[in-house]
């Protein structure tokens, strides 16, 4: 048996701050997160039952979001977003960390995991030249991004997240062309 959720509508309060006008907005009040899950589904960095204060000088956020860093920006439906991610870098609670790697999104079938195929040539000396391979990797997809087959993303490495993942989306180019089958080959 199913357990089944209503979509609550929250009043969300939006403070801009002078020094943030260039930034996503912060928000003030505590928006219910994205329920699809039996558990409830709350962010760790964030106590809901906090009180508030009536002379505060600064509105804390009541999102927990983070820079990566390494020139890669936040984007804004992580800022903006109501899901609950702890694997996802911006949100969760992971680093990315050693190789930054792009691919061609294979395959989106699993639970906020994708395929992405990395192609290279590999060089073969006794007939000087070089023969087409490729290798599949399992990356942790946050909601954050919206991937469809074919597109091209940039993943980063981070702590082992189950058996095979080992890298997580931290970027994401649209398709440019969609004509181009699964199989093709591309080197970035």
């Amino acid at each position: 048996m199913g357990a089944i959720f209503s979509a609550r509508a929250v009043v969300v309060q939006f403070v801009v701050t002078p020094q943030a006008e260039n930034m996503a907005p912060i928000r003030t009040t505590y928006v219910e997160c994205d329920q699809h899950e039996k558990a409830y589904q709350s962010q760790d960095a964030i106590f809901v039952a906090r009180k508030r204060v009536v002379g505060a000088k600064k509105a804390k956020s009541m999102r927990y979001v983070k820079n990566i860093g390494l020139g890669i920006k936040t984007p804004s439906t992580a800022i903006e977003g109501t899901y609950v991610d702890k694997k996802c870098p911006f949100t969760g609670n992971v680093n990315i960390r050693g190789r930054i790697l792009k691919g061609v999104v294979a395959s989106t079938k699993m639970n906020r995991t994708i395929i992405v195929r990395r192609d290279y040539l590999h060089f073969i000396p006794k007939y000087r030249r070089y023969e087409k391979r490729h290798k599949n990797v399992a990356v942790h997809c946050s909601p954050a991004f919206s991937v469809k087959e074919g597109d091209v993303v940039t993943i980063g490495q981070c702590r082992p997240l189950s058996k095979t993942v080992r890298f997580n989306v931290v970027a994401h180019e649209p398709a440019v062309n969609v004509a181009a089958g699964k199989k093709s080959f591309r080197v970035f």
